[in-house]
């Protein structure tokens, strides 16, 4: 006879169960263009880090796709969200690893969600973040800090830091010529000065300083940076002046040092060298980094602007390959204040990703600095070709595919990233 088994048990076995791999199979996120939606497809990833389940990032094998141990809540979440996956024998795991070894092809480990922070101010912008869109549409949590956080030293608790479109210089984004007397602009100001004073400083242009030498800081101890759009330059801009004064007198009630050129340090800087800071406060331009000059117009239309994504080395070169994932290695370009950085200004040890090939546009950048790293990515938003104030924010459901995003997203996933070790 039989005996029933009791109630109790039957419901531990219930929650017990989908925390249980099948060893015997895996699943397998393609990243290719079999893919229905790209972008979710790392939220999963991230949501399985979150729950302490490994996932291997498979660089160069279709698109950079995803595998981890098969188990029944990781593919239930991947059915919500509507991402495309199969489940792997071990029979054909094992044939797919050999493909991977055979050719430019690697397997990253993944192993802890990194803790993630935007660097954004508390009150509301008339524009949006590109990364803060990408990481909502994904489903991956962040949390938010400001120059009071930054300065007491915040950053420490987080893995991976973005900087939303700041400017570092002290000079509201060079908007003073076209929006000085819009609403937006006055409070933006009167903030600023209010927060810098509270925090100590004479002008806005020293706390923001003060600021990028404390993100510097961080970077050096090991953090991960990434940047896009004007808060790529402005932070060199403003690490290079060190304590000379760039800025006109519109910005911070003095002219800025006659010899200011001279007194760049260059050293300082993490990704450029060389540049002249714009210093008339009526041109919407930060510097010389941009290329082409936003107050110049592009030769090429938006149909015929493309970047190229460089090809790595898998196994050699692991960092620059996850930062290139992509089903695609042509994208869509797109501009910014900053839409792209010119090549003759980029530091030598900086690694270029993806450039337009025969001129001066280098789109996408990678660096180290001291234990840490930065990336730069120009321009503002991949799915809308010329941002403007006042432009409502790109929906993401309807650019699932996006190659611009992706990118954004690959920096997300690299600070999780272990180099998986190769059996001699």
């Amino acid at each position: 006879m039989k005996r029933a088994i009791p109630l109790r048990f039957t419901l531990l076995l219930a929650l017990v169960l989908p925390a249980i791999p099948l060893q015997a199979q895996k699943i397998l996120i393609p990243m290719d263009l079999k893919q229905t939606d790209h972008l979710k497809a790392y939220g999963v990833t991230f949501w399985a880090l979150e729950r302490s389940i490994n996932a291997e990032w498979l660089l160069n094998y279709r698109g950079g796709s995803f595998m981890l141990d098969y188990y029944p809540a990781v593919e239930r979440e991947l059915r919500l969200r509507g991402v495309t996956f199969s489940t792997v024998s071990a029979g054909a795991g094992t044939q797919l690893y050999a493909d991977i070894e055979s050719g430019n092809m690697d397997v990253v480990l993944l192993e802890k969600a990194p803790r993630i922070a935007v660097y954004t101010p508390p009150h509301k912008q008339v524009w949006d973040d590109a990364v803060t869109l990408a990481l909502t549409y994904a489903e991956i949590p962040y949390e938010t800090l400001w120059d009071e956080d930054v300065l007491r030293g915040d950053l420490e608790n987080y893995d991976w830091l973005h900087l939303h479109h700041e400017d570092f210089t002290g000079q509201y984004g060079k908007f003073y010529a076209n929006f000085r007397n819009a609403p937006w602009y006055i409070e933006q100001v009167l903030k600023n000065e209010e927060q810098a004073k509270r925090l100590g400083f004479a002008t806005v242009a020293d706390e923001k300083k003060a600021v990028a030498q404390a993100i510097q800081q961080y970077v050096g101890k090991g953090g991960f940076l990434f940047a896009m759009c004007s808060a790529t330059d402005t932070i060199d801009i403003s690490l290079a002046a060190g304590q000379t004064d760039i800025v006109a007198s519109i910005f911070d009630g003095d002219p800025p040092d006659p010899d200011a050129q001279s007194q760049l340090d260059y050293q300082n800087a993490f990704a450029f060298e060389n540049f002249r800071p714009e210093q008339n406060p009526l041109v919407y331009e930060h510097s010389d980094i941009d290329y082409p000059p936003s107050n110049m117009p592009r030769v090429r239309s938006a149909e015929a602007d493309y970047f190229t994504l460089f090809e790595f080395s898998a196994k050699y070169d692991p960092v620059p390959t996850m930062l290139t994932q992509n089903h695609v290695s042509v994208v869509h370009g797109f501009m910014g204040q900053l839409t792209a950085f010119k090549r003759s200004l980029v530091k030598k040890s900086v690694t270029i990703l993806g450039e337009v090939e025969g001129t001066q546009e280098v789109k996408y950048i990678h660096g180290n600095f001291g234990r840490g790293t930065f990336t730069f990515y120009g321009g503002h938003d991949p799915e809308d070709y010329q941002h403007f104030v006042y432009d409502p924010p790109t929906q993401l459901s309807l650019h699932k595919n996006s190659p611009g995003y992706r990118l954004i997203l690959n920096n997300i996933l690299f600070p999780a990233a272990k180099k998986k070790k190769r059996k001699t």
